[in-house]
């Protein structure tokens, strides 16, 4: 019998969390909402399968209801989240998925009394989305425990002008809802804030070279925020220095357009068809490389650099080792990756380097 269950098993991503776990030696439960998509895969790993929706809320507990934990690869997940989590407290079933998105880890924080009485962990964002950064920010503000301002940069799509082979489908709807949302963000004085696009574009030194990079609503404006209890925080993302310039230009338009539903439903049309994730030769050798900064009011400051696997070849390699911490573990209520697992747990994830200098010519 199944000990966790794989939901979105057949998008870009849970396919590759499919794959990996198989090859780990894991039998998970195949599930999402085609059954014309879940058979082939489930018949090509040898797994179990159950197709189920998520708006089936009698059968979504039913289904959980068979493991001990469900991994949540299903997005957008400020659409997907709720349901799923409600199908765990239900069932008594850790929770965990792999999101990006700030309003879907207030939503599941939200229910943190629920889970400990429940006896369960809700553990979001444990895939690329935030496992690097969390653990790095982790790693670095403990050593400054007065610090109270944090940065975290992250190069992870590439800085060329042309990035659509960088990301998934999933990975973009779900960029797209968080903009329209909450528009550029930071946390100041413990407080979410909104910040003009463009703003605070700045160079960072990582073991990838020096990038431009502005700040974006990063997941570790609310993570980051939970495990630290810094309460400043700003998060950023390399970029074209380009569309840097054109985000600044435009963003006060873009904001306004993409408030549209009509527009995001055309748009995640459009994002579907067009983007396909990175092919296997890219996931293979493409790098992810961070940098986190913290400072306290003496102005003393800590930093260190973590070099990964490709952000997707990263995520599908750490799920069954999170997986087996989780069900192996005494975990209760809703966790941040980092004080679930551990700052070190993400040097566990075969490719992972952290340095606390860069090498000097």
């Amino acid at each position: 019998m199944p000990d966790w269950m794989l939901y979105g098993a057949t998008g870009y991503t849970g396919a590759l969390v499919a794959e990996e776990a198989v090859q780990r030696g894991h039998r998970p439960l195949l599930a999402g909402r085609s059954a014309e998509k879940l058979r082939p895969l489930a018949e090509r790993l040898g797994l179990e399968w159950v197709a189920v929706a998520l708006d089936d809320a009698e059968g979504l507990a039913q289904a959980v209801s068979r493991v001990r934990l469900v991994y949540h690869a299903a997005g957008p997940f400020v659409q997907t989240s709720a349901a799923m989590v409600r199908a765990c407290l239900k069932a008594g079933a850790h929770y965990l998925d792999i999101t990006g998105e700030i309003p879907v880890y207030q939503q599941v924080f939200g229910y943190d009394e629920a889970a400990r009485e429940r006896g369960i962990a809700l553990i979001p964002g444990v895939g690329f989305d935030v496992i690097p950064s969390d653990c790095l920010l982790k790693y670095v503000a403990d050593q400054l425990p007065d610090a109270d301002q944090l940065i975290v940069a992250l190069d992870a799509l590439g800085t060329s002008e042309r990035m659509t082979g960088r990301i998934s489908a999933g990975t973009a709807n779900s960029m797209l809802e968080l903009l329209a949302q909450m528009g550029i963000a930071a946390r100041r004085d413990g407080n979410l804030t909104t910040l003009p696009f463009g703003y605070g574009a700045r160079r960072f030194t990582f073991t990838t070279g020096q990038k431009a990079a502005m700040p974006i609503p990063w997941g570790d404006l609310e993570i980051g925020w939970r495990t630290t209890g810094i309460p400043n925080i700003t998060t950023f993302l390399t970029f074209p220095p380009s569309a840097i310039e054109l985000f600044r230009v435009t963003g006060p338009l873009l904001r306004g357009l993409l408030q549209s539903s009509g527009l995001r439903g055309f748009l995640r049309g459009q994002i579907s068809r067009m983007l396909s994730g990175p092919d296997e030769g890219h996931r293979q050798t493409g790098r992810s490389a961070l940098y986190a900064q913290v400072r306290n009011p003496q102005e003393e400051t800590r930093q260190a650099w973590l070099e990964t696997a490709e952000g997707y070849q990263f995520t599908a390699l750490a799920a069954p080792l999170v997986v087996e911490r989780v069900l192996d573990g005494n975990l209760r209520g809703a966790i941040t990756p980092a004080l679930a697992l551990g700052a070190d747990f993400v040097l566990s994830i075969p490719g992972t380097r952290r340095l606390d200098s860069l090498p000097t010519d």
